[in-house]
């Protein structure tokens, strides 16, 4: 598995905008044949802070994702909306392991 975690902080006036377009772009998601889950997170404390949690099969399904149409969109879409630029973090998974929940 190839975890992403994408961290974003929005402008105040652009929250409920961020997160339509994040809710579109994750119910196509997750009907990508290589991702197993996106999470669309929002922070309790800082109504602005955003995590993306993308869990795919393999690293080169993550490239796939980003030739896809509600990617681009999306991209398009929150550009500016966001405070800073977007940091991602990339995790492996340790526990479940491959025999896991897979």
């Amino acid at each position: 598995m190839f975890i992403v975690h994408v961290f974003i902080q929005v402008k105040p006036e652009k929250v409920d905008d961020f997160i339509a377009a994040s809710l579109d772009n994750a119910r196509a998601s997750v009907k990508e044949p290589g991702i197993l889950r996106f999470d669309v997170l929002h922070n309790r404390e800082d109504k602005n802070h955003f995590v993306l949690v993308e869990v795919y099969r393999t690293k080169e399904d993550t490239a796939s994702h980003k030739e896809t149409a509600h990617y681009h969109t999306w991209k398009e879409t929150v550009a500016d909306m966001m405070a800073v630029p977007r940091t991602k973090q990339i995790f492996n998974n340790v526990y479940p392991g491959e025999d896991g929940w897979l």
